[in-house]
């Protein structure tokens, strides 16, 4: 009897223990409840009502997680948008992680929505997530691109997916997602990076235009993008981006040359002359054959939401992208909704244990 029990413990205990250590592990995804993955603000009155924006965050370095649920608040509160807003999720303890660059839950949400708006850097997402993606980018609803949008998308050389024409340097669908969709990908910082600001300046020739209406000062502590625009009658810039000589918003503008290298060649260049493109529109037709209406920016990172100016082009542009733009006012709400002090952009500084709930809309 004695030798049974012994057995016993030896055959049962070490099982015992494995599928305590698998109940730990699922915990998260047994008790974590998918509405707990994401956050939607809902039931606000304003012209946007009956309308669905659904925003994508998930960016390492210019904090979207931030960013993204203020202008969602925004655009609910203010304006009567649905607004659900996406994260990029630790499948492990359900908080936010914009280190996690392959799981975006909730992305099913863009089968209801009327306007995508992404922030997302460098993600390879599994093609259940990216199916949803991909089915509203061809199904000729607007897309309004911030910041990282313009490279979005990366995989690995040994990616078997699908949607590996999206990546931003794909030589399939040129420059992916980025270029063939929003107008641009990645090229380069313009700007100095952290050591350079932001000023927009409206294109002398699109002061009328509805999405500029009331933005006369757009300032952002992010540095101006290298960018190349298609040549076409449907794309647009709107605002262009003055590099200033330092970090505030009453910097001058950097005057004179600056030489960079390129192509292991030194190069001249002159950052304001000409000013690159740091706002603009364009269309874009998906695989079912409509035309969508893209707003990029090259602005965004969360800091960049302080300035009212260009919390309003983003606002007027979600407008314009579902055609209400005879519905934009003068000087469009734009107030914060509750506080808002969003942390620097720089790598490995987002703040940890952040849950969706955390961004909650409360009454």
């Amino acid at each position: 009897m004695r030798v049974l029990r012994q057995w016993q413990r030896e055959q049962v205990l070490p099982g015992l223990v494995v599928l305590a250590l698998s109940i730990g592990f699922l915990a998260p995804r047994l008790f974590c409840a998918d509405s707990d993955l994401w956050v939607v603000y809902d039931g606000f009155d304003g012209p946007g009502k009956g309308k669905h924006v659904v925003l994508i965050s998930g960016d390492e370095e210019y904090r979207s997680e931030e960013g993204l649920p203020q202008l969602g608040k925004i655009l609910a509160k203010r304006h009567g948008f649905k607004c659900t807003v996406l994260f990029a999720i630790d499948p492990a303890d359900g908080t936010i992680n914009p280190n996690i660059s392959d799981n975006i839950p909730g992305l099913e949400a863009l089968e209801t929505a009327d306007l995508m708006i992404i922030a997302t850097r460098f993600r390879e997402l599994p093609d259940r997530q990216m199916e949803h993606i991909a089915r509203y980018v061809d199904s000729g609803k607007p897309i309004i691109g911030m910041r990282t949008a313009t490279h979005a998308f990366r995989y690995s050389e040994e990616s078997q997916s699908k949607y590996r024409s999206y990546d931003f340097r794909s030589k399939v669908w040129e420059d992916g997602f980025g270029r063939q969709v929003l107008g641009e990908t990645w090229i380069a910082h313009h700007g100095h990076h952290a050591v350079e600001s932001t000023r927009g300046i409206l294109v002398k020739s699109k002061i009328n235009h509805p999405i500029v209406r009331g933005c006369e000062d757009i300032w952002g502590p992010t540095d101006v993008y290298e960018v190349r625009l298609p040549m076409c009658d449907t794309c647009q810039p709107l605002v262009l981006g003055q590099v200033l000589s330092g970090m505030n918003p009453s910097d001058p503008p950097f005057a004179g040359k600056k030489v960079r290298k390129r192509g292991g060649q030194e190069q001249e260049m002159f950052p304001n002359d000409p000013m690159m493109p740091v706002a603009w529109i364009k269309e874009f037709t998906g695989k079912q054959g409509k035309n969508s209406r893209i707003f990029t920016t090259t602005m965004g990172a969360s800091q960049d939401l302080l300035s009212e100016g260009l919390r309003r082009l983003l606002v007027n542009a979600s407008y314009w992208c579902v055609g209400m733009e005879d519905g934009i006012p003068e000087r469009a709400n734009v107030d914060l909704v509750g506080e808002y002090k969003p942390t620097s952009f720089g790598f490995n500084k987002y703040r940890p244990g952040l849950k969706p709930s955390d961004f909650a809309l409360n009454p």
